[in-house]
């Protein structure tokens, strides 16, 4: 058996475990967002929002473990394509210890810093709650706000800031021959970047989550779609500005509606 099978061999692998254990984080945090994050109760046969209560540590570390554990379910696809080659980079180098382990790091970092935005989001919504502009299922009760919501979101896609974030999301070679460092915690530091990168290209995307309804499962799916498409498709910047173009008509009229 030749060095070059056993390394094609150990790069399989590498790419097994890492697709694994994002099957794995990706499917658990669904299976929590489709019980209800610790948001619903039963009503009958029916799971409903819990009624807005008190923001007790205890409601607010669950509302920020509800949003925490969405942003996995819908991230940690669209980052997929980074960290398979991130492991794939470290087996060739010669990393020491497991490359799948140092691709760990990498999306341990890049968690972080949606987890860091899922605290703002918690913030938020705190406020959103205490000014009376939230429905029980975490949706802006104001059209006016929504509008304003959909019109700003939509004006983001167009930015240069929006466009820079998306190309480096679109581009994760680039990132990783630029921004490479060895080790866990150079990994770790890595995804922490990339992660930065990928909040200010998705921000206000996931604020939308607050017209459509937070825990609106299909809003989520769709949104997590989008980001996908986005990230993915070989037309990602079109579709990003042609998108933006329909959330500033969606959200004219519903402003519209509501004068």
């Amino acid at each position: 058996m030749t060095a070059g099978t056993l390394i094609e061999g150990a790069l399989r692998r590498e790419r097994a475990l890492v697709v694994g254990c994002l099957l794995f984080v990706i499917s658990l945090s669904w299976a929590y967002l489709l019980m209800g994050a610790g948001m619903m109760e039963e009503m009958g046969d029916m799971l409903m929002p819990m009624s807005s209560g008190p923001w007790t540590p205890g409601h607010a570390l669950l509302v920020l473990a509800m949003w925490a554990v969405m942003m996995a379910a819908m991230m940690l696809p669209s980052a997929a394509p980074m960290l398979l080659l991130h492991a794939t980079l470290a087996r060739r180098q010669g990393e020491r210890g497991e490359p799948a382990a140092a691709s760990g790091a990498v999306a341990a970092g890049y968690l972080t810093t949606w987890v860091a935005f899922s605290l703002a989001a918690t913030t938020l919504q705190y406020a959103l709650e205490q000014a009376a502009l939230l429905s029980p299922m975490m949706q802006t009760s104001s059209r006016v706000l929504a509008g304003a919501v959909l019109i700003t979101a939509g004006l983001y896609q167009w930015t240069p800031l929006k466009q820079a974030c998306l190309r480096h999301c679109r581009s994760p070679l680039d990132f990783v021959m630029t921004h490479w460092r060895p080790g866990t915690r150079g990994a770790f530091a890595m995804g922490l970047r990339h992660g930065a990168v990928c909040v200010g290209c998705c921000w206000m995307l996931m604020l939308l989550l607050f017209v459509g309804g937070v825990m609106n499962l299909a809003w989520i799916a769709g949104i997590a779609l989008f980001v996908m498409v986005e990230k993915l498709s070989p037309a990602g910047h079109w579709i990003a500005r042609g998108a933006g173009l329909l959330l500033i008509i969606w959200g004219a009229a519903t402003m519209f509606v509501a004068a």
